[in-house]
């Protein structure tokens, strides 16, 4: 997909802009502060909800203004041509998918799905499991057409059963929400599994490209049952029936989907410990560029790919690297940094060029 017209009003430092991007790269050149990123986190909102940047939610709406507002023309050939848009506030929220109110943020994500690489994302390797079980999930949701209302039933089941754990429900009345949840988990488990292969046959061959020196990258799922067996639904109630009495002396549901991720090693490097800052990097860079293309297999088109401040989180043989795999991909890359790399000033594809400075956006 691609996008054709960005309007970016009142986030952070730009108050009042248009872009009209190239259906290839847009790399975006300026000072520290100019408002560079801000242009990627408009089509993050877009695309998740909310920014990649740390901070209070209301941090993204500019000085002054009350709330913060985006536009954008996507096309794709899997929706065609739609226009699409979000205000966000401080403690409140407004969305459109052309002339109609969105109900739930996650009817407009599957009209912008938006991949990102930024500073902060080795954290995907590194840092708390939640950060991987999302990313996983990213990529089901924008796969799997029916992974959202399983989730939802899922969620639903799992709130029921912490609220009964606490208030020390019998037996009786747990049962039929660990069903709910036992069916549900079986499905998601199917659902993730499938999309963790594609992403691992992906991640393999970008691994040979980018860390060679590791060698074989493993990629493994866990379910968040630990040893417990998981493989039906029968298996999952008794999982449920065996841990109900120390759930309940803790107040929630210690096992479940709600608790899998996945984990990243490479045979030169079994555990993640074993990586340096530098090489937990390029793991993430692995892990986002193999999830852009396993969502082009599914879907046979391109998501957007933001790449922030590409120059100074990559040297410049990686930094090459990667220019070289947009080149060849053709997507839609956003890319930011305080100068143009020379790799990219060499492109002879379809590129542009556009000057942040103070909050002005101005094409080259």
């Amino acid at each position: 997909m691609r996008i054709d017209r960005l309007d970016i009003a009142g986030l952070r430092c730009l108050q009042k802009v248009r872009i009209a991007p190239t259906a290839g790269v847009n790399m975006f050149v300026g000072a520290n502060g100019a408002g560079k990123t801000t242009v990627l986190e408009a089509l993050h909102l877009l695309g998740f909800g909310r920014s990649f940047r740390a901070g209070p939610r209301d941090a993204v709406i500019a000085r002054g203004t009350s709330d913060s507002v985006i536009f954008a023309e996507v096309v794709d050939s899997l929706h065609g041509q739609h226009r699409v848009g979000l205000r966000r506030g401080a403690s409140d929220w407004a969305a459109r998918v052309d002339d109609s109110d969105v109900v739930g943020l996650l009817e407009l994500f599957r009209f912008c799905p938006v991949v990102c690489f930024e500073p902060g994302t080795h954290a995907l390797i590194a840092g708390p499991g939640e950060l991987r079980r999302a990313f996983l999930d990213w990529s089901v949701f924008h796969v799997e057409p029916d992974f959202l209302s399983i989730w939802r039933n899922h969620q639903r089941a799992l709130r029921q059963r912490n609220a009964g754990l606490k208030a020390q429900w019998s037996d009786a009345l747990l049962i039929p929400w660990e069903r709910e949840l036992a069916q549900t988990a079986v499905e998601i488990m199917g659902y993730r599994g499938r999309a963790l292969e594609g992403l691992r046959q992906a991640a393999m061959v970008k691994s040979a490209a980018f860390l060679p020196e590791l060698g074989t990258l493993n990629l493994q799922g866990q379910t968040g049952f630990g040893d417990r067996p998981s493989d039906s639904p029968e298996a999952v109630v008794a999982t449920y029936a065996e841990t109900r009495n120390g759930d309940r002396e803790r107040g929630f549901t210690r096992f479940g989907v709600h608790r899998g991720e996945w984990s990243l090693s490479f045979a030169g490097a079994p555990r993640r410990e074993h990586l340096s800052r530098g090489q937990e990097k390029l793991a993430a860079l692995i892990m986002v560029l193999a999830q852009v293309e396993h969502f082009r297999a599914i879907n046979q088109h391109w998501p957007i790919l933001l790449l922030d401040d590409l120059g100074s989180e990559l040297d410049a043989d990686h930094l090459g690297r990667v220019l070289d795999w947009v080149r060849a991909s053709e997507i839609q890359a956003w890319i930011t940094g305080t100068e143009v790399p020379a790799d990219l000033s060499r492109f002879a594809g379809t590129w542009s060029l556009f000057h942040v400075e103070q909050g002005r956006i101005t094409p080259a």
